[in-house]
């Protein structure tokens, strides 16, 4: 049983930028593998649309600051840790200045370098990943970025915008009275019974800020909390209904999106998905309506001071995680490949986290704006409970930041049972929960610092009993 405790690396909170200075500079690179390449599930057979590593570059009188998103399942340990310096040395930054999130589509590559290594070990790297592409998506998403930053247009203003998303967002933990969980709603649901039940919890709204300049808007940033599948393990990477709602976006409007997956590590289309093939493009016309209408009814206002700050903590790990156990289910050749690769995640984040290493949680404030940047697959009670906790802010949240945690559950979750906070599917103790908190709590200056996520988790539900 491994056991560690929070620990929390109080930042500088770094002068403001006065508004005038504050520049923007947008990059974007192929993120699509070469078939026969692993994806998250599959081998690649197809490219049914490409894949995207895109970002934005702030630049001002302070370091630059480096939002970068890419379509893949997740970036974890030593990947994460690649891209970020990457990014950083090519804007000439500190690397607690850069955050890279995904979007977290399935018909897309895992990236974890640290279990790669482990694998290799074995001989089994490359069955579970194409270690070169993934160096030269890092490769070249550094160099667009030095390009981005070079090329940073004047922002003289930002302006946000919200939009409710219709029959899109539904929670996957359906709970029975004794308050378990009795049924798991995914993201694509064949049964017409299941998918009446109820919404649950959810943040139905896509939320946008944009940089505008001179010339009309620089670049938009949406925010919207769900899993994004409509179907996937077909062999044909493609960046799912958020990425070609987003990609419509960018194209009708001529402006560069970035968009960003909230905590929506409970959240999925399975309400609104029988898993038909024509749902994808349904799903994402309704993500692109929202994004749509957040960007047509934007309030512009001043730019005013901007500034980063970030936390550094240590995870709690799982107590199911044990080094013996897992290092011997990577070295035995019958182990099944899924688990074999899931084993191999694990204990480069159980290595990663004795060893010390943190995770960081980022804060950018614009006026008003708060955006958390945070990691793993989080629950959405932690969106929920961000907002509540700077009521007078418009608080933005963007999670799937290091993978290595996998879910992240609500305290009380973790005892409700279901897939999301089994041991297969979570590599953070309940505790996690604790220790995020209070970061977001000193991130956001939080005017109520008694809000947990575990006080939006709903608690019974309405299905029958298990048997």
């Amino acid at each position: 049983m491994y056991r560690l405790f929070l620990f929390v690396a109080m930042s500088s909170i770094l002068p403001n930028w006065l508004y005038a200075d504050l520049r923007l500079g947008v990059f974007e690179v192929d993120a699509t593998p070469a078939i026969g390449s692993p994806l998250a599930y599959d081998p690649m057979r197809e490219a049914t649309l490409p894949l995207s590593c895109r970002g934005v570059v702030l630049t001002g009188e302070q370091q630059p600051i480096v939002i970068c998103c890419v379509d893949w399942l997740g970036i974890a340990n030593d990947s994460a840790d690649l891209f970020r310096n990457t990014l950083a040395q090519a804007v000439n930054t500190s690397v607690n200045r850069v955050v890279v999130h995904t979007l977290h589509q399935h018909d897309a590559p895992r990236c974890d370098l640290t279990a790669a290594k482990i694998l290799g070990e074995y001989g089994q790297a490359a069955a579970h990943y194409d270690v070169p592409f993934i160096k030269d998506v890092v490769s070249r998403a550094g160099l667009a970025a030095a390009q981005a930053a070079k090329e940073a247009q004047t922002v003289t203003s930002i302006s946000t915008g919200v939009a409710t998303v219709e029959n899109v967002a539904s929670n996957r933990r359906l709970l029975g009275p004794d308050g378990k969980v009795h049924t798991t709603r995914y993201t694509a649901c064949k049964d017409p019974a299941i998918r009446d039940l109820p919404v649950g919890v959810i943040d139905p709204q896509l939320k946008l800020l944009a940089f505008e300049g001179t010339r009309g808007p620089i670049a938009a940033i949406t925010f919207y909390a769900t899993h994004p599948q409509s179907y996937y393990r077909t062999g044909g990477a493609n960046p799912d209904f958020p990425g070609m709602a987003r990609n419509s976006r960018q194209s009708s409007s001529g402006v560069f999106h970035l968009h960003l997956n909230g905590a929506g590590g409970n959240i999925g289309a399975g309400k609104y998905n029988d898993g038909s093939h024509e749902n994808r493009q349904v799903l994402a016309e309704r993500v692109a309506a929202a994004m749509k209408l957040a960007f047509d009814n934007r309030q512009t206002s001043q730019l005013e001071s901007v500034d980063w700050s970030f936390r550094e903590l240590v995870a709690p790990l799982a107590e199911h995680l044990n080094e013996a156990e897992l290092t011997a289910a990577v070295a035995d050749d019958s182990t099944p490949y899924a688990l074999r690769g899931h084993a191999a995640e694990k204990l480069a984040f159980l290595q990663r986290t004795n060893a010390g290493i943190q995770l960081q949680v980022s804060r950018l404030r614009i006026g008003a704006n708060q955006i958390l940047f945070m990691p793993g697959e989080l629950f959405v009670e932690y969106q929920l409970a961000a907002q509540h906790m700077a009521p007078d802010s418009n608080v933005m949240l963007a999670a799937y930041g290091e993978y290595g945690t996998q879910y992240i559950g609500t305290r009380v979750a973790y005892d409700q049972g279901g897939y999301e906070t089994s041991d297969r599917a979570t590599n953070v103790s309940p505790r996690i929960e604790g220790v995020l908190t209070e970061a977001m709590r000193d991130l956001l200056a939080a005017s109520d610092r008694r809000l947990l996520p575990s006080d939006y988790t709903e608690r019974t539900g309405a299905l029958p009993k298990r048997d």
